[in-house]
């Protein structure tokens, strides 16, 4: 990822790019309006070449209930046709392939990975 750039405070903003496998870069960012230590970021999420119409809000947070090894998020686009074709696009497999990636990260560090298939409970 040759740009990581986060102001992480509320109203600050993100900038995200990275590397696809041939080479070609991508990149999303947006801004942080709400921010609640250890429960959840929100941010708005807009990609350099958008596929969808319009931003989403995305709420990131780190762990349900306790539980310090289940992380996950959820996004809500500005309407049912946009969301789906989000769906349809294959983002999912690629969200996953992040996700197993921080969680090789996070056992290369001794840090209790997230469990697969995991769900929020």
């Amino acid at each position: 990822m040759p740009v990581c750039e986060i102001d992480l405070r509320v109203d600050g903003a993100y900038r995200y790019v990275w590397r696809k496998e041939h080479g070609k870069r991508n990149g999303d960012g947006g801004r942080l309006p709400e921010i609640v230590p250890h429960e959840r970021v929100v941010c708005t999420e807009l990609f350099d070449e958008a596929w969808y119409a319009g931003e989403a809000l995305v709420s990131k947070h780190p762990g349900r209930a306790g539980r310090q090894d289940n992380a996950y998020s959820d996004s809500r686009f500005q309407s049912r046709e946009t969301r789906d074709g989000v769906l349809k696009s294959g983002m999912e497999s690629g969200v996953a392939v992040s996700y197993d990636r921080l969680e090789q990260l996070l056992a290369s560090q001794g840090t209790v990975g997230m469990e697969k298939g995991a769900s929020p409970s």
